[in-house]
């Protein structure tokens, strides 16, 4: 029934468009005339297009309150509401042309739909196998590094400045199908922004500054491979998203969609959360299209929780964390220093080498070019700053900022859990399908809204967050995911590295987790090839729920941070075990005393668990 009357929906607003016109009467004609040159006789014509017009809307007036009358009388109360809707929309005039209308659809053709996928169930070969197909992609990434002998990307090696790439070599577990009779039942998604600008306060800016002012003056001439310097100018914006963060955001959503989309009810609308902040509102926006389409506000309501000072946000916790933002977690900084004296002590002889004038280039000035590159890459397509520096240096650049992201972010840093514990309570709550209770200033996150099932609904089979970089890499240290609180020298990458900033936090990043159900416990070490037989998956026991961490396309294997976890190939781990562990996370975050408290900032390397020491 519902089918018969859309049609006719359609053909009533068309109706009143006709009957507007009408009403509109010479006014409306005589605008016409002004516009356009008047014909021979056309005061006839004019008068005889009139007499029609108003016939006609007579005549369609008669046939909308007949159709109208008819709609009420076949459908009842069922039809009540699509009268209204015809009312209502009567009320709003539209200033397009018919010809540039596209709020509606009209002779949209067959609209059938097929079944949704639900890829994360399907898919035979998660990771693994030779890839057949490789997406176009908008950036020239194919540039002449010196010393390339991996033939690698550097653009896989600027830490959180990389643009979106699923991790290459995972996290130690192994990537499977789901075995048979196993189903997802909910999923939590924690996502970063997409590719964006420098920040307002960025180095990078200065830089530019300094450049051209030297350059200006005559205090520095650049030669050979610098020459490019001499007619370069700054032109980043700052903050907001460029076009590849767009569309990484985008893909996302399509990807997620293919992977998640029988999770979704189209009957309901889900709630999914952003900040504030323009990329971040953004990214969301970016997201939910490529999930649902243009049309995703009938698909799912945005809420957008304020990222300022001294506002409530477990998205952005880090802004009621006050000792987050000071020196005593700057570790990472002081670490990263030390390093990049130490990996770029041939890039500065190098470079200041191709300066005439009196202007030397610092460690620091080098540093800036280098994170230029990856800036303007994803800003222009293309960057002269890549090809500066050989393929060493681009991994001393990548483990500068594994040192930053460790000492200021994460386990290195005093207040790495506290700052993501909000997150973390906020995923306890819903696992436990209760609203948000602990009293406030317990954690960083907004009570007034985690307290509504309006806004932290309970009901849902898809979560939707967006957050930052360093959020999310404080969300993964309150999670106690001690796998990547390996200590990280400041003079070099430690053997068997686990925190790689560019495997964890790429712009774009997501943090996905699974809930799994299945008909009885699944084998710790799952078996080779693809047995018909069922029962080869499984052990005897009864149905069974399982939790199941991925970064980045990839899992991270449960059982290398939480003891309690059996020791499982595939790295899931038991549901109840996991909420047990979750159950001590608050009081090990020491969320007041690392956030708020009076205690004095120690050196790099002593703290190793993400809280203050003592």
């Amino acid at each position: 029934m519902w089918s018969l009357l859309s049609p006719a929906v359609r053909s009533a607003s068309f109706l009143r468009r006709m009957q507007r016109r009408s009403q509109q009467g010479t006014r409306s004609y005589k605008k016409v005339e002004e516009e356009q040159p008047r014909a021979p006789n056309s005061g006839n014509s004019l008068a005889k297009t009139l007499l029609t017009v108003t016939l006609f809307s007579s005549l369609v007036f008669f046939c909308f309150k007949m159709l109208s009358f008819q709609i009420l009388f076949l459908f009842s109360g069922l039809s009540y509401a699509a009268v209204v809707d015809i009312r209502q929309a009567s009320s709003s005039v539209s200033q397009v042309p018919d010809y540039f209308e596209t709020t509606t659809e009209r002779f949209p053709g067959p609209t059938q739909t097929g079944s949704a996928p639900f890829l994360v169930e399907t898919n035979p070969a998660p990771f693994g196998n030779p890839t057949s197909f490789v997406a176009n992609a908008p950036l020239e990434t194919a540039l002449p590094i010196a010393n390339n002998t991996d033939n690698g990307s550097i653009f896989q090696l600027v830490g959180q400045l990389s643009s979106y790439f699923p991790n290459p070599v995972g996290f130690g577990a192994n990537e499977y199908a789901l075995p048979p009779g196993a189903n997802v039942s909910q999923v939590h998604v924690l996502h970063r922004h997409g590719s964006r600008y420098p920040t307002g306060d960025s180095t990078v800016a200065r830089f530019g500054s300094l450049i051209h002012n030297i350059t200006a003056n005559g205090t520095a001439q650049f030669t050979g491979s610098l020459t490019f310097l001499n007619s370069w100018s700054y032109k980043l914006g700052a903050e907001i998203l460029v076009p590849r963060g767009r569309q990484e955001l985008f893909d996302s959503g399509v990807l997620h969609y293919y992977n998640y989309a029988q999770l979704y009810d189209p009957t309901t609308k889900i709630v999914a959360r952003t900040t504030t902040q323009d990329r971040m509102f953004k990214s969301a926006i970016n997201f939910l299209n490529g999930f649902f389409d243009y049309t995703w506000p009938q698909n799912a309501t945005l809420e957008p929780i304020i990222e300022q000072n001294k506002f409530n946000n477990s998205l952005a916790g880090y802004f009621q964390c006050p000792n987050s933002n000071n020196y005593r977690s700057t570790g990472g900084n002081n670490a990263s220093l030390t390093w990049e004296g130490i990996y770029l002590a041939d890039a500065v002889q190098r470079f200041n080498s191709l300066v005439t004038g009196s202007y030397k280039f610092t460690t620091a000035d080098v540093y800036n070019m280098q994170t230029l590159c990856p800036y303007e890459e994803v800003a222009f397509g293309f960057s002269q700053f890549c090809t500066l520096f050989t393929y060493p240096e681009w991994r001393g650049f990548e483990y500068s900022i594994d040192l930053q992201f460790y000492g200021n972010n994460m386990f290195g840093s005093p207040t790495g859990r506290a700052v993501g514990i909000g997150y973390v309570e906020e995923v306890y709550a819903r696992l436990q399908n209760h609203l948000y209770d602990l009293p406030p200033g317990s954690t960083n996150v907004n009570t007034t809204l985690d307290q509504m099932n309006s806004t932290f609904p309970l009901n849902q089979t898809l979560y939707f967050d967006f957050s930052h970089d360093t959020n999310i890499a404080a969300i993964i240290t309150a999670f106690g995911l001690k796998q990547f609180a390996q200590y990280l020298p400041p003079t070099g990458p430690p053997a068997d590295q686990q925190m790689v900033v560019s495997h964890m936090e790429p712009f774009a990043a997501r943090l996905v987790i699974e809930i799994i159900k299945t008909p009885q416990p699944v084998k710790a070490v799952r078996p080779t090839g693809q047995p018909s037989d069922s029962t080869a998956y499984y052990d005897a026991g009864e149905p069974i729920t399982y939790v199941h961490f991925l970064l980045n396309q990839r899992t991270i294997p449960l059982h290398r941070s939480y003891t309690q976890c059996e020791t499982r190939d595939d790295g899931w781990c038991e549901a109840q075990t996991v909420l047990d562990v979750f159950q001590g996370l608050l009081a090990q975050a020491r969320y007041t005393e690392s956030c708020f408290g009076n205690y004095s900032a120690t050196p790099y390397g002593t703290v190793v668990d993400g809280v203050p020491v003592g």
